[in-house]
């Protein structure tokens, strides 16, 4: 599938047949629905009129740069913070006036690790339950049911405080997970993860959302965990929503579908455009120490071409590598720009009495 994809214009955005990771159908409904959402802090804008829809099953993914207003988004969605202005709907309950209702059909995973250091593994889980008036009965058989499913079994009466980040990390899962959600947000899950962990999360997602048939909506800012996850991506940048489609789309979009990432001893100060000259080159990003990504519609005859002008130029090649088009390639065609953490400002503001309530 192809769709038209429009670089920063949300009303724009096209809206598509979904073919995504699994089967989706396309009638199904909606279990998220965002319509013009607006938060702002005073003069300043984290969310700017961002819409979309996720149906029922399906994982969606918000991908951008910490402060790119992902988790704003999150937080008004969970009925955390008021909405500006705009409107969001979960399970059909709209979460400025249904705040209760959207918590309910709901479970939430932070960005920070948040269970009580000093209880063990089950007794976070069981005031969890208790705190959404799961009964008594069914508490213990979701407990046990969900720690054999993110096997901490024969760690259920250990301390929080002696658990690996991995391991709190799924403790978490389970705690979002204890009182049978039909959504499932979880904010950056991994950040701070090692690799190993990282993989052993993912795979833990993916098993859970097809037994339980949730719907799950995850914020991040890695790319290889936005296209393992995710069916459909959201690129946010700035608080706007730059794209949205299937990763394989985006990833289509880009015109050039090869990347060759190649570094070169001292290249002239020309370099750049000497490269942009090279036959079917659609783009090309001089990133540092020499090292340039290239994309072409044909990596066979650019890679040749790149290594003859570099010869003739008598500038060294030190390393070279041709690849697929990524995500990456596709942050930088949407928004003019790499995806990196970057360094943001913290905006005060005060906490409203209850969640629902206009600032």
């Amino acid at each position: 599938m192809s769709a038209e994809l429009s670089k920063n214009n949300n009303a724009a955005l096209p809206v598509l047949d979904f073919n995504g990771k699994s089967d989706i159908p396309t009638d199904a409904p909606n279990a998220i629905e965002v319509s013009h959402i607006v938060k702002k802090y005073g003069d300043f804008t984290a969310v700017d009129d961002v819409s979309f829809q996720v149906k029922e099953g399906e994982i969606f993914g918000l991908l951008g740069p910490n402060g790119a207003g992902k988790s704003t988004l999150i937080r008004m969605m969970t009925t955390l913070i008021p909405i500006t202005a705009g409107s969001a709907h979960i399970a059909g309950h709209n979460v400025s006036k249904e705040p209760d209702e959207a918590r309910r059909a709901i479970g939430v995973i932070p960005q920070a690790l948040t269970s009580d250091l000093d209880l063990t593994i089950e007794e976070n889980l069981n005031i969890y339950a208790k705190l959404y008036d799961v009964p008594a009965k069914r508490r213990k058989e979701a407990i046990d049911e969900l720690l054999e499913t993110v096997d901490l079994t024969k760690w259920r009466h250990a301390q929080t405080k002696t658990l690996s980040g991995g391991m709190r990390r799924r403790l978490e899962i389970a705690r979002g997970l204890v009182h049978s959600p039909k959504i499932f947000f979880l904010d950056e899950p991994t950040t701070g993860l090692d690799p190993v962990s990282r993989v052993a999360v993912w795979e833990m997602l993916t098993s859970i959302k097809s037994k339980r048939k949730l719907t799950v909506l995850i914020t991040t800012h890695y790319m290889d965990e936005a296209d393992r996850l995710c069916n459909r991506i959201a690129i946010v940048d700035h608080g706007k929503l730059a794209a949205l489609d299937t990763p394989e789309a985006l990833k289509a979009s880009v015109p050039g579908s090869t990347v060759i990432e190649v570094q070169f001893d001292n290249p002239p100060a020309d370099w750049e455009q000497r490269l942009r000259g090279l036959s079917e080159v659609t783009s090309v990003q001089h990133q540092a120490a020499g090292m340039y990504r290239v994309l072409t519609a044909n990596g066979s005859r650019t890679t040749t071409a790149l290594v003859e002008i570099a010869v003739d130029a008598g500038v060294p090649v030190r390393t070279l590598t041709v690849q697929n088009t990524t995500l990456d390639d596709v942050f930088v065609h949407y928004t003019g720009r790499q995806l990196r953490d970057e360094l943001v400002k913290a905006h005060q503001f005060e906490m409203p009495q209850r969640p629902g309530m206009r600032p």
